[in-house]
């Protein structure tokens, strides 16, 4: 018989996005099961700590249908676990439902699988095939990879400028994107573990920086303030939401607001990244300011950059951050472009 292996592939994609948000630090990853090309059980991991995608997909099989496990595949777009976390292995799941044909879309980075899933499935005679759309794969739960390949969070950086390549005013706020790209800046946050920004720009807009204009679903804040001179009035200080200070002085932590020192002489960006890698944070979306993303460009520690350019213009404005990249798309957002860039691919 002929499969269509990309076609279930694709679709444990589509399910995989299912769970943005709501998964990490787990990866997203979509199960389909198919026996004879029609599609019996599917499913998706849904939440942190919860049932994984293989789970699901073999419990949506009806009753009725169970005994067709034993002539099915199973398509799965990440490795299945071979150990016991917060739940029991899906590689030895799948033996005990006689799933005879297994395909994957790539080995998962974490070295407790790493291959053994595949292993495993294999010992007990299954047929398993892997790399079917490896990079659509790779490339979904980039984040994921990232923490395990490069020991450090996945690093997004956010900006909008005018078309003359100013970023705002000095010791003002000047709005420059339009109000769809402020609902879609809130919908990334909703999607990453923390949100990191300068002290100017806190000092000056004194933001919430949080999702509450998409889903609620906020990200840790992350704030640099290397003398401790932003006010405890400001709301990052508000301890609504677990938030870390990163400064060069000494402070006690309290509840939800942690103070963490780093040198400021030299790899500012590098430090922060091992300080959030070491608190499990998988990925850090930076908004500011300019000097603050300009580190980071510099250092070459980062992944993306999503660049909102606005047809104003400000003469005397704050230069934006230099990015020696070519945009990999470009979107236009009402009155707005927005230009996507990649690094370290």
């Amino acid at each position: 018989m002929q499969f269509d292996d990309a076609l279930y592939m694709r679709r444990c994609l589509e399910l995989a996005l299912n769970g943005s948000g709501t998964v990490a630090p787990n990866p997203m990853v979509g199960c389909v099961i198919v026996n004879e090309n029609n599609i019996i059980g599917e499913g998706f991991h849904q939440l942190f700590g919860g049932p994984h995608a293989e789970v699901h997909a073999i419990q949506s099989v009806h009753d009725g249908n169970k005994s067709l496990l034993q002539n099915a595949t199973l398509y799965v777009n990440l490795e299945p676990c071979s150990h016991t976390g917060k739940t029991p292995p899906c590689s030895q799941l799948i033996i005990d439902h006689q799933i005879p044909r297994i395909v994957i879309g790539t080995i998962d980075p974490n070295p407790l699988v790493a291959g053994s899933g595949i292993k495993q499935l294999a010992e007990a005679g299954c047929k398993v095939k892997v790399g079917v759309l490896e990079t659509a794969s790779k490339e979904l739960n980039r984040r994921f990879f990232t923490w395990f390949e490069k020991k450090r969070p996945y690093v997004i950086l956010k900006w909008a400028q005018t078309i003359d390549g100013k970023i705002g005013l000095k010791d003002q706020t000047v709005p420059v994107s339009n109000h769809y790209t402020k609902s879609l800046t809130h919908k990334w946050r909703s999607e990453e573990a923390c949100i990191l920004v300068g002290t100017n720009t806190v000092s000056t807009d004194n933001p919430k920086l949080d999702a509450r204009h998409w889903n609620q679903r906020h990200p840790v804040r992350i704030v640099l303030d290397q003398q401790l001179r932003l006010s405890p009035t400001l709301h990052v200080f508000d301890k609504s939401i677990p938030t870390i200070i990163i400064t060069g002085q000494i402070k006690e932590s309290v509840p939800n607001l942690e103070y963490v020192t780093i040198d400021f002489k030299s790899d500012i960006a590098g430090q922060i990244l091992q300080k959030l890698y070491e608190r499990n944070l998988q990925s850090v979306f930076i908004e500011g300011g300019a000097l603050l993303l300009q580190t980071f460009i510099d250092s070459g520690c980062w992944d993306e950059a999503r660049v909102f350019i606005a047809p104003s213009i400000l003469p005397a404005g704050i230069n934006a951050p230099q990015i020696n990249e070519i945009p990999v798309s470009t979107t236009e957002i009402e009155d707005n472009t927005l230009h996507l860039y990649r690094h370290n691919q």
